[in-house]
């Protein structure tokens, strides 16, 4: 079965994950906003620079809903939190989309979810990191695979489909606690995301300064106590079980640092999508990622001081009252546990 496929939002994992499909002949369409990212991708193609090696992919891309013809099997929601209602809003009325897979950031499946409904739902997390370098160019930087599930973790035809489909772009591992796989990755984006946001560093460069090191530790063990105080059970990331960087005193460290050590090997060159959002002069998804925990923590009766310290950073540096920098570390240490 040739499956259609819509990329709703060509950023830099929209796209990315684009070009791959298109490159291996899917039948695949993009809807993105930026009328020159989606004039480039049409022709010459998107430039599309992965792990040193750059290529031009051509793309069918549209930049509004109005010129999509048919349906599609498949809608890869790669879109941030604040653009899912004008994107997604005419594919649910037009009925365009039989299922649609929740791949953002954060705990924006369940935003998703309220716009297209439970049963046309399926969500899962890219563990690999990209970089969006303007219209109609982007960089692949790490390689890791996709999670994909159903929400109630079953096994289903449309998931093997939606998995074979992903294998042209990544390798695909199915959950049956996919939940878990998202919680996980809520983990690792409250942490690294929301520190190179503030700081505008990569992963590497903050968990290679000592005091970046101490804050990741602390902002991991403070997303890890929300999500076991509300019974999540978490997967593992990248290799990694998230118990393994829960740092409550020295004699975790050693512990810890290996697991570290792990996923800098598969994510260190990783620059945080909040980092990008913040040089281009975007909105983040601050509000789904560490705002996604500190909102649960709220709802829990359990404290979340240094998420929230987060969003109160990110969204100063949204209304140009900050800059992000290292400094902001020295900042972060002395949150109040």
């Amino acid at each position: 079965m040739n499956e259609r496929i819509l990329i709703v939002g060509a950023g830099a994992i929209g796209g990315v994950t684009a070009a791959h499909l298109a490159r291996a002949g899917h039948d695949v369409v993009v809807l993105d906003a930026n009328t020159e990212h989606v004039r480039l991708m049409n022709s010459p193609g998107l430039r599309f620079d992965e792990l040193g090696v750059t290529s031009h992919i051509t793309i069918a891309a549209v930049d509004t809903a109005d010129d999509l013809e048919g349906r599609f099997d498949y809608a890869l929601v790669t879109l941030k939190a604040p653009y899912l209602d004008v994107a997604l809003t005419p594919l649910v009325r037009g009925g365009l989309v039989d299922t649609y897979v929740s791949l953002g950031n954060g705990l924006v499946q369940n935003n998703v979810q309220a716009m297209v409904g439970a049963d046309r739902l399926v969500i899962g997390i890219t563990e690999w990191g990209a970089t969006n370098l303007g219209a109609g160019h982007l960089a692949q930087t790490t390689v890791a695979p996709f999670v994909v599930g159903e929400v109630d973790g079953r096994s289903t035809e449309r998931i093997e489909r939606l998995a074979r489909i992903l294998g042209a772009a990544a390798e695909v591992h199915i959950s049956h606690r996919i939940v878990g796989q998202i919680w996980s990755k809520l983990l690792l984006n409250s942490t690294f995301s929301g520190l190179g946001a503030v700081t505008g560093l990569l992963y590497r460069d903050i968990v290679s300064d000592p005091l970046g090191r101490e804050v990741a530790y602390r902002l991991w063990t403070e997303a890890y106590d929300v999500a076991t105080a509300i019974g999540v059970d978490l997967d593992e990331i990248v290799g990694v079980r998230p118990e393994q960087l829960v740092v409550r005193s020295g004699d975790d460290l050693s512990r810890a640092d290996a697991a570290l050590a792990i996923l800098m090997n598969r994510l260190g060159a990783t620059k945080a999508s909040m980092l990008q959002d913040l040089e281009r002069g975007a909105i983040t998804e601050v509000d789904v990622i560490n705002g996604g925990v500190a909102a649960t923590a709220a709802s829990a009766g359990i404290p979340s001081p240094l998420n929230t310290r987060i969003v109160e950073l990110v969204h100063d540096c949204e209304r140009g009252l900050r800059t992000p920098g290292r400094d902001t570390l020295t900042a972060l240490a002395t949150v109040p546990a």
